[in-house]
């Protein structure tokens, strides 16, 4: 049995399995989920799994080299944006527009569905390298 870290297999495989530039998707319960995307789905009801605790475990494991979030997020739920940009630790948060971050979902080796209902809830992370 694993004894520290993301105790999730599928997401801890994917992470394992991340290299250079790869990107996963964190996103709140009603970001569609491209077909041909794996989908690990964490939700459970209606606000748990947290879209921000569930970034925070990602990140335990993770090295992020840059980020991706919806324009959109900033205005529509800025309490979010302020708890989240702490989190990141000064990596790069690229805005873009929520039709684009639903297109850049394609590329992305895995989706995780959180149980998050606060609109734009989610963050696309590029994988970085840790040397």
């Amino acid at each position: 049995m694993k004894k520290t870290g993301l105790l999730n297999q599928p997401l801890s495989a994917v992470i394992a399995g991340m290299g250079h530039g790869d990107t996963l998707v964190i996103g709140d319960c009603g970001l569609p989920i491209p077909a041909g995307v794996q989908r690990i789905d964490l939700a459970l009801i209606a606000g748990a799994p947290g879209f921000l605790q569930t970034l925070q475990a990602v990140l335990l494991e993770l090295q992020v080299e840059s980020a991706a979030i919806a324009s959109e997020m900033p205005a529509q739920s800025p309490a979010l944006y302020e708890a989240l940009l702490p989190q990141l630790g000064g990596v790069a948060v690229e805005q873009v527009t929520h039709a684009r971050f639903k297109e850049m979902t394609a590329k992305a080796v895995a989706v995780v569905r959180t149980g998050e209902c606060t609109p734009y809830a989610n963050i696309i992370l590029t994988s970085g390298v840790v040397f």
